[in-house]
């Protein structure tokens, strides 16, 4: 159907095929530090958010695309692990913040490490100028794809 656009089907169909071929080394590593993708996310975010290494579940919720529930199971799960610790706040007895423990830091910081190292050898078949481009080019299409009301009909 040569009247068909099919640059779409391009693009996302290997954007598929990338994370299809890339998350069974990254799951590994994960795996090897004891920890699911979920769990691998929620550390790694709570590392990112800098010294303390605290945030409210709220903003968990919101950074992780996760439902409330399943994220009550993965800090049940980290609590357990005495990967994150649930301080009580008393200025707001209504939710405990989720910092990280010492144990917590350790375990993230060598997981994400290992991570990166291997994520960058995926990538290392591009020159660094391919990487920023091509790292500037799904940004674009990432930001028009969270932001229909730009004007594209998505």
């Amino acid at each position: 159907m040569p009247e068909v656009d099919t640059r779409g089907m391009a693009i996302l169909g290997r954007a598929r095929v990338i994370t299809h071929l890339a998350r069974p080394g990254i799951e590994a590593i994960f795996s090897r530090h004891g920890l699911d993708t979920r769990e691998f996310d929620v550390l790694s975010t709570l590392l990112r958010s800098g010294s303390p290494y605290q945030l409210r579940p709220t903003e968990l919720f919101n950074s992780l695309m996760l439902t409330s529930g399943g994220l009550t199971g993965i800090l049940a799960r980290l609590e357990r692990a005495k990967l994150i610790e649930r301080p009580k706040d008393l200025a707001d007895g209504r939710s405990s913040p989720v910092r990280l423990s010492k144990k917590g830091i350790d375990l993230i910081r060598s997981a994400f490490k290992e991570d990166m190292a291997h994520e960058a050898r995926l990538i290392g078949c591009l020159t660094d100028e391919e990487q920023r481009t091509l790292s500037a080019l799904l940004g674009k299409l990432t930001k028009a794809l969270e932001e229909p009301e730009s004007g594209r009909k998505i």
